[in-house]
């Protein structure tokens, strides 16, 4: 990615998209290089970096088959499982306390 052509923020030309923005038109990389950067100013700190992708060159996303559709719910179903009560929670417990709030902090579940 040596010498990729950088443009300003807001000022890309047609034909470019970010990964968001070819998601939001059905389609994915699908496999090409980066094609462009665009830069937006900050002050005092780095510009912020967005990498664009040719959209003639880009492909249609994969569909969902069954089987990915059920490794998904099995993986929600587990990141919404608490290891120490082993119930499910309602919600992703966060990776900071490990476990569901009502076991991480039993003497405000018992009030």
């Amino acid at each position: 990615m040596g010498a990729l052509p950088v443009f300003r923020w807001r000022l890309a030309p047609d034909g470019y998209a970010t990964r968001r923005q070819l998601r939001a038109l059905g389609l994915r990389p699908g496999g090409q290089d980066v094609a462009a950067q665009l830069e937006r100013p900050r002050r005092r700190r780095e510009p912020l970096i967005a990498y664009l992708y040719r959209i003639d060159q880009a492909k249609p996303v994969r569909p969902m088959t069954p089987a990915r559709w059920a490794a998904l719910a099995r993986a929600n179903t587990a990141r919404r499982t608490c290891p120490e009560c082993q119930r499910d929670a309602g919600y992703i417990i966060p990776p900071s306390l490990g476990m569901c709030a009502t076991c991480a902090y039993p003497e405000q579940a018992a009030a």
